[in-house]
Order: C-alpha cells, then sequence, then structure tokens
C-alpha cells in the first residue's frame, strides 16, 4: 500500500475519518434566496482576512468577492428590478415581493461591499507593503520615475484615451458595463464640467516603476498625472474612478430568432446595451458632478455605492502572481493514476470496474485522454459529448477536431448559453462544425447542463459503451481549481441511457425513459422526493433514516419541505451547501435533526453528491444538478448512480463526512440564517477536508484495488 492511503477496509468502515408535486409554499419556512447569497459572499470576503491564507491567496478571495457581487447585480438584481417595475406580484417562496427583496438586499450589499474598502485599505494593502510590494500613487514617483514613466504614458496609454464631455452635453455617452472610468471636474471660466475618461482595457491595469522591486503604478494614477494633456487649455480639478454595472440577464428565446447562433450573437450586443442597475464611486465626487451621473445613468442616488479607495478589483489577479512562493499555498500536484496514461491502460480499468476520480485531488489527464483516445485508438468508432464551459485554449475540443480529421464518427452537443461564456462557445462551435462534427445546440428554452461523454470501441467481446458522467466542466483550468467528481464505466444500462438522452437533444425523441439516471427535467425532482420519502418511511417504521446531500445550492421549496418531513421523522439529515440555502435548519419539531454545512477554501466547492440509506444499503449518486428550480425544471441534468460499495463509501466516509467535520474552512448555518465558523473542540487540531482530500483522493482505490464479490457495509 502507498504510503498515506487509506485501506479499502477502512474507507468501507469509515474509520479514516473522525468523527411528488410541489408542496404548498409556507411562508416562515424557507430563508431568502437573495439574503443567502449574499451571506456566501460574506464567507468568501473573510477569506480575504484569514491568517490561514497566505497573502498573494488572500487577495485573489477579494477579487472573486467583487466579481461575485458584479454578477449578482448584473443578473438576480436586474431581475427583481424588472419585476418591480412590471408588476409582476408573485412572492419568493419566504413571502416576499421584488420591492421588498430589494430592500432587503441593499444594505447587505452596501454594508459587504464598505468592508471589502476597508480590507483593502486597511489591512492588505498595508500588508502587501510591508512584503514589498507597493502600490503607488504619482505623488510619490521620484523625478526620474516619473520621467519614464510619461514616456510610456505618451506611447502606450495617451493614444487609447479619449475624453469624452458629460456636461454640459445633449446626449449622454454610453458608459460600458464594468468599465474603469476617471470622472474629472473641470473649471471653464468659472463654470463646472464633468468628462470621462475610460481607463483603456487594453492596456496593463498596473506598470512596474523602474528601478524599483515590487512597486507599481496604477494606469489611473498615471493618468490623473497627464491630465492636463488631456483637457489643455483648462483648469482639471478633482478625479475620482467609477464604474457602471448593467443588467445582464439577457434571455435567448427560439420564438424570438429562428436562427440559436444568431440568438446568442444578439443577445452579447444586447448585454453590452443592459440598462445601468449599480454606480460604484470613489468617495470625494461633488454633489454637481454626482448629479450629471445620475441622471446621465438614469439611477437613484440609492443605486450608489460610495467606495473610500480603489475600484475594480481584476488587478489583484496580476498581484497574486507575483514570483513569490513564500505567499502562496504550496504547489498542489494533482495525483496521477498509474495505468491511465494510455488508451489502452484507460479502456482495460474501466472494463476491471468502474472508478471515480476527484478533482483537482485526481489529475484530470484521464478525462482528456479518454477523448483524444478516439483519434489515437484505432479500435474507438466514434464519440459523443456535452460542452457547457470548456475554456480557451480547449484540449477537449482540439481533440475532437483532430478525431474528425482522423474519420471518427464525432457528436456535440455545444450549449451556446452558459452564462458570460457564449462567445467563446460560439467560436469552438464554428470551428467543430467546419472541420465535420456533428454539433446540436439543444433547446432555446432549455440549457444543457449535463456533464457526459460516451466514447464507443470495438473490443474483442464486441462494440462496448464506455462513460464518463461528470460533476464539472471538461476544463482543464477549472479542474485545477475546483472540486468535482467524474465516474467511469462501462455499465452497458447507463451507456444506453445516454445515448438515448443524446437522441433526444439532437433529434426527435417522445416517451423517453431511463434505467439507471435520472434526468431532469424528466422528473428528477420527484424522485430525488421519492429517495427522501423511502428513508422518512423507513424512520416512521423503526428503521435507521439517512440522508446526506452536496451541491452547490439548495433552494427548491418541494425538495426542501421532503427534507423537513424526514426530519420530522427521525431521519439524519446532513447537507453540504456551498452557496445558497433556503432551509431552516434546527427548528424544533420541523428540522431539528437537519445540519448545514458550507466550506469555503483554497478550491471552489462544486462536486453535487447524493447519498441515500440508513439501512446499509444506499442509493447514490453523483452529477451535474443542484437543487434549484432552474436546474429541474430549465435545464437538462444528469445525475448518475454509483453502485460500488467502495466508492460509495468513499463519498460518505472521505468527502461527505470530512466536509461536515472540516473546523478550517467549514461554516455552519443556524435557524437565523446567519453562519458561524466551526471550530475545532478543546484540545482538537483545525481539520481540513480540502487537506484532507489532498492526502486522500480517489484515484488511489484504483490502486487499492479489490476482488468485486468482497462487499462490506460503508
Amino acid at each position: 500500500m502507498m504510503a498515506g492511503a487509506a485501506s479499502e477496509t477502512d474507507i468501507l468502515r469509515g474509520k479514516t475519518m473522525p468523527e411528488r408535486s410541489m408542496p404548498r409554499r409556507r411562508v416562515g419556512r424557507y430563508l431568502n434566496r437573495e439574503a443567502s447569497w449574499l451571506s456566501f459572499n460574506k464567507r468568501v470576503l473573510l477569506e480575504s482576512v484569514n491568517p490561514d491564507n497566505p497573502l498573494l491567496e488572500r487577495i485573489k478571495f477579494l477579487a472573486i468577492f467583487e466579481s461575485n457581487l458584479d454578477e449578482f447585480y448584473m443578473v438576480r438584481v436586474s431581475g427583481l428590478i424588472e419585476q418591480e417595475e412590471a408588476g409582476v406580484g408573485e412572492l419568493s417562496p419566504d413571502g416576499l415581493s421584488a420591492s421588498e427583496q430589494l430592500d432587503l438586499i441593499q444594505p447587505i450589499a452596501r454594508s459587504l461591499r464598505a468592508r471589502a474598502a476597508g480590507i483593502w485599505s486597511q489591512k492588505l494593502r498595508p500588508a502587501l507593503r510591508r512584503a514589498g510590494i507597493r502600490l503607488l500613487s504619482w505623488s510619490e514617483l521620484r523625478p526620474a520615475e516619473q520621467t519614464e514613466l510619461s514616456r510610456r504614458f505618451l506611447a502606450e496609454v495617451f493614444p487609447l484615451c479619449t475624453p469624452l464631455l458629460l456636461h454640459p452635453t445633449t446626449t449622454f455617452p454610453f458608459i460600458s458595463n464594468r468599465s474603469l472610468n476617471l470622472l474629472v471636474e473641470l473649471d471653464d471660466q468659472g463654470e463646472l464640467r464633468v468628462a470621462r475618461v475610460k481607463i483603456p482595457p487594453v492596456v496593463p491595469r498596473l506598470f512596474a516603476v523602474p528601478g524599483r522591486k515590487g512597486a507599481h503604478l496604477p494606469v489611473e494614477e498615471m493618468i490623473r498625472g497627464h491630465l492636463d494633456r488631456l483637457f489643455p487649455g483648462v483648469a482639471v480639478g478633482a478625479s475620482h474612478l467609477f464604474r457602471v454595472i448593467r443588467d445582464a440577464d439577457v434571455e435567448i428565446r427560439e420564438l424570438e430568432a429562428g436562427d440559436l447562433i444568431e440568438a446568442v450573437e444578439e443577445s452579447l450586443r444586447r448585454r453590452r446595451l443592459g440598462a445601468p442597475v449599480l454606480l460604484e464611486a470613489q468617495k470625494g465626487i461633488s454633489p454637481g458632478a454626482m448629479q450629471v451621473l445620475l441622471h446621465g445613468l438614469e439611477l437613484e442616488p440609492d443605486d450608489v455605492f460610495s467606495i473610500d479607495g480603489m475600484l475594480g478589483y481584476d488587478f489583484l489577479w496580476s498581484l497574486a502572481r507575483s514570483d513569490r512562493p513564500d505567499l502562496k499555498f504550496a504547489p498542489h500536484v494533482p495525483h496521477a493514476v498509474r495505468g491511465l496514461d494510455s488508451p489502452e491502460g484507460l479502456f482495460e480499468e474501466i472494463r476491471r470496474g468502474p472508478f471515480l476520480l476527484h478533482h483537482p485531488y485526481d489529475s484530470f489527464s484521464p478525462v482528456q485522454e479518454l477523448v483524444e483516445a478516439v483519434s489515437e485508438d484505432d479500435k474507438v468508432l466514434g464519440v459523443k459529448q456535452t460542452l457547457y464551459r470548456v475554456g480557451s485554449p480547449s484540449p477537449i475540443v482540439q481533440a475532437h477536431l483532430a478525431s474528425a480529421e482522423a474519420g471518427r464518427q464525432v457528436a456535440v452537443m455545444v450549449e451556446l448559453k452558459a452564462r458570460f461564456d457564449e462567445s467563446n462557445n460560439l467560436v469552438w462551435a464554428r470551428a467543430l462544425e467546419r472541420a465535420g462534427v456533428h454539433v446540436s445546440y439543444g433547446f432555446a428554452e432549455l440549457k444543457t447542463h449535463c456533464k457526459l461523454c460516451v466514447v464507443v470501441r470495438r473490443d474483442e467481446d464486441g462494440i462496448r459503451t464506455y462513460t464518463h458522467v461528470g460533476t464539472g466542466n471538461y476544463n482543464p483550468a477549472t479542474s485545477r481549481l475546483y472540486t468535482d467528481l467524474g465516474l467511469f464505466t462501462d455499465d452497458p444500462e447507463i451507456g444506453q441511457d445516454i445515448h438515448n438522452l443524446f437522441n433526444y437533444l439532437t433529434g426527435l425523441s417522445r416517451g423517453i425513459r431511463f434505467k439507471k439516471l435520472l434526468v431532469a427535467p424528466f422528473r428528477l425532482r420527484e424522485q430525488i422526493i421519492e429517495l427522501i420519502q423511502a428513508e422518512t418511511w423507513a424512520a416512521r417504521n423503526g428503521r435507521p433514516g439517512r440522508v446526506m446531500i452536496k451541491v452547490n445550492s439548495l433552494v427548491d421549496p418541494g425538495i426542501i419541505d421532503a427534507l423537513y418531513e424526514a426530519s420530522s421523522a427521525g431521519v439524519e439529515v446532513d447537507l453540504v451547501i456551498r452557496g445558497i440555502c433556503c432551509l431552516k435548519p434546527g427548528v424544533p419539531g420541523l428540522s431539528d435533526r437537519i445540519r448545514v454545512v458550507s466550506v469555503v477554501g483554497r478550491f471552489l466547492e462544486h462536486s453535487r453528491i447524493y447519498w441515500f440509506g440508513g439501512d446499509g444499503s444506499p442509493k447514490v449518486y453523483i452529477g451535474s444538478a443542484d437543487l434549484m428550480r432552474r436546474n429541474l425544471d430549465r435545464r437538462i441534468e444528469v445525475l448518475a448512480p454509483v453502485e460500488s460499495p467502495i466508492l460509495q463509501a468513499y463519498l460518505k466516509n472521505q468527502v461527505m463526512e470530512s466536509c461536515l467535520r472540516d473546523t478550517k474552512k467549514g461554516w455552519q448555518l443556524r435557524v437565523s440564517g446567519a453562519y458561524v465558523r466551526r471550530k475545532p473542540k478543546a484540545g482538537e487540531a483545525p481539520f481540513s477536508s480540502q487537506d484532507w482530500l489532498m492526502d486522500h483522493p480517489a484515484g488511489r482505490l484504483l490502486e487499492l484495488r479489490i476482488p468485486p464479490d468482497i462487499h462490506a457495509e460503508p
């Protein structure tokens, strides 16, 4: 056995770990979705001040927090504003109108954004300075440094700057979404003039200060130092940064455009022109200049976040790439499973029995190898795959292009409506079509979110389907950042189910049935509720009932009510919910047997696990579906069964239990909706589930293969 590896007996026994139709909605049974999401983003923000995280890792969390908040306003807040303006009377499950939810959101979001600004200016920026990484203003530069950076400004930045007058003017210029801008106040013979200078997005945000190691000059400081060049002969007053966040939730409907690709291209154009929903501005803008902005953007004072400090934290990613290993996490090298680095070895291992890989703890290479084998292995006849977010560049897409060139049968379902990735997916779809790949785009009204790949191969004993079902995207870059699971199997029934699903996605199928897969929108909600109800029935009849679920979000009222009923019947319910959770745990008589934990750590928790069975004969699934109405009703989602007792035990005892035990990155949800950081008991060392899983990846089980007839209860 490899050093540090858990034995199969330990895994099965858990010894490696220390400890139907939608129900009527009832106000008071659910937490508000938007407030729960803001609570999640608060947990992200607090990782930026967590001393367990190295400094350059902490600044990443601040950048993620701002990006998350931007998207929240672009999508969720904009949607609520549209509901409010349209007079939509539908209430949220917790009983709030759109207006009431907006009133709830604004003070929380404003407080969080102010807190983020304080963390940057009072904690992170001083800590960076102490570590030798400094952001300087123009006035802090030495004369020689100013001379050199002025030369660069005139050569690289000045030609790209276009000052635009905001007042007085007959038309207010368009301010693009999330762009960084300087609002410049001018004195023209005693009259206030207001102009805008957009920070060119094609130049670096930070310029290295020559001769001073670790010193950087933000480009806005460089522009501020040369405003006299942009407004010659005019008295230049104060200048402040501002950003506009616009509505980006543009629906793509087949009824509006017969050609879905054209609909996507049009949505991208419309997204840039979405209505403003938020203005972020540095403190200090005069009332007159602020009124110019508000009038031009058609916003109210309540729509403004006044920020003390820098805006646009994207530059923190470039700082995080600084060559300072002493300020970063120690590099993590994913576990590479022996024998999976060749097509023959991979197919042989799948024939021996199903197995799981757990990324980023296990290498993503076998997933790529499965796709690349299509062009490399003459026994392979064809491949089918769903693509949601593949990244750029994409070795997965390149493999399909090579397979098509080699004459293999290649069919790819590309989701063009993957939010904020539409443009990239459109580029890949066209490249695949030009290469002769069979490309389909699913349905305009449904997103294809499932992660499926099937490879058809002619083996000695006949044609066999090799299948991969994942919880995450086929993207090598995110596989190093997100925790995701992938099931490899040659189970003929699972393979047939996936072939049937592809036929549904690409052709015309009615009355489709699945033998083993649970598929949305084909009764997935009802099937999950039935699995919960089976545990409820067991508990009511004196047998142990247990439900364990790990997802990104739990919002659906029907699922929540089924979990409440299970808890009331005596079922032990453990939920690992990274982000939104609308269930209230710990309510006497309703949910006092339900525990909810959120893990926010080095890697983004993204895997989905469904585990049912307190009687020792569990039903276990992994897949792409979160427990949200959009996933259950408006997406193609797939959950695949994990039937091997060893793999079931790994998911329960290694993945789920480690998250539930996490006292380093784990948070416990209270009935109020507040989260408290979990702490170790007296005398215990803090425990990190992600650190644990780095040493106990699922791929180790392949090195501990045992005969399939050996059975032990998990």
